[in-house]
């Protein structure tokens, strides 16, 4: 295994982190949307992502563009294995655009509420099924030699995925709440806050199931953590974030509270890829068919050139973000609101 192979393993996990982190409470948002009692919260919450959704997006479309030139044979398997589920995740993510620019065509009631809710389940099928998606490969895949995915649809949907599942989609409600209450103030912003304060325990418990099941029924992903006890800083890590998330949140500390929870979706992130290392997508029949960075990475030269490349173009996507939120920093107000 060569370094170059390491370091895309490592760019393309902090691609997928940074988009859980951005996307994650943009997505989390769809679920306090449906919920607001009036309109103008709405409108509040649509304007206090509307600057921002589509950028962070780019994170998601340049780690899967990293993925195909880096490890072909990754992408192919996950991405035709999981075709129907990314379709939903697709429609999810087109229904949720769609739902932002179409909602204020027409001040009508009705129509608005058709697109409120539309929103809300284009946001919440993305954020369920990419929690699946990962259960399925920390898991196991069941692989053919060639790479190819064997079981169908209904075996993505078994009872360890659909915990990591719902464990990603409790996170994002979280980091969606936390992000709201900070960029609104008044009533609004202390609804939310008691809103959060409520999904936090269903995080925390979530998060405490999934250690435990995962301790007593899949011992495979608990090798790398006994070979290198330093790994275990990663889950420690995740859960001190999610209790110091709680702690600030009861502080009335809601920008601590934020950050506490971008970090523990860095531990959580980091946790998925140490139990996996050097795999890729494992298989879950004969362990020597797995996906590896040993057997999946494009070549030498292809991953020296995408590395040339990525340093020349990451610090643009870097310093676009950085500055859309500097320049949207602060409180969201309905002035000049265009939802």
């Amino acid at each position: 295994m060569t370094i170059l192979q390491t370091i895309w393993w490592l760019l393309i996990g902090v691609l997928l982190t940074g988009y859980a982190v951005l996307d994650g409470f943009d997505l989390g948002a769809g679920f306090w949307h449906l919920f607001a009692k009036k309109d103008e919260d709405r409108r509040l919450f649509l304007n206090a992502i509307g600057p921002v959704w589509d950028g962070n997006e780019v994170w998601l479309l340049t780690g899967g563009g990293a993925m195909f030139a880096a490890f072909p044979p990754v992408y192919a398997s996950v991405f035709s294995g999981m075709y129907l589920a990314l379709m939903l995740v697709l429609f999810g993510l087109i229904l949720r655009a769609v739902s932002i620019e179409f909602r204020s065509h027409l001040e009508d009631e009705r129509w608005r509420r058709v697109w409120d809710v539309a929103f809300t389940v284009g946001t919440m099928i993305p954020a369920l099924l990419f929690g699946v998606a990962l259960g399925n490969v920390l898991a196991g895949m069941e692989l053919a030699p060639n790479g190819d995915y064997l079981g169908g649809f209904f075996h993505l949907l078994n009872p360890y995925a659909l915990l990591i599942g719902v464990l990603g989609l409790a996170m994002i409600v979280v980091h969606g709440g936390l992000y709201l209450a900070m960029k609104t103030e008044g009533d609004i912003a202390a609804r939310i806050g008691g809103g959060v304060k409520i999904a936090w325990w269903v995080y925390l418990a979530l998060f405490l199931v999934a250690g435990l099941v995962t301790f007593i029924f899949e011992p495979r992903m608990m090798q790398n953590f006994l070979y290198q006890p330093l790994l275990f800083l990663a889950p420690l890590g995740a859960m001190a974030a999610i209790v110091s998330l709680g702690v600030e949140l009861r502080r009335g500390q809601i920008t601590r509270a934020f950050v506490a929870s971008a970090l523990a979706i860095v531990g959580l992130m980091a946790t998925a890829g140490a139990s996996l290392f050097p795999n890729l997508v494992p298989s879950s029949d004969d362990f020597g068919l797995s996906l590896t960075l040993y057997n999946s990475s494009s070549s030498y030269n292809t991953l020296k050139v995408m590395l040339i490349i990525a340093v020349v173009f990451m610090p643009l996507v870097i310093g676009y973000t950085i500055w859309i939120y500097r320049t949207f920093r602060g409180k969201t107000t309905l002035v000049g609101a265009k939802y």
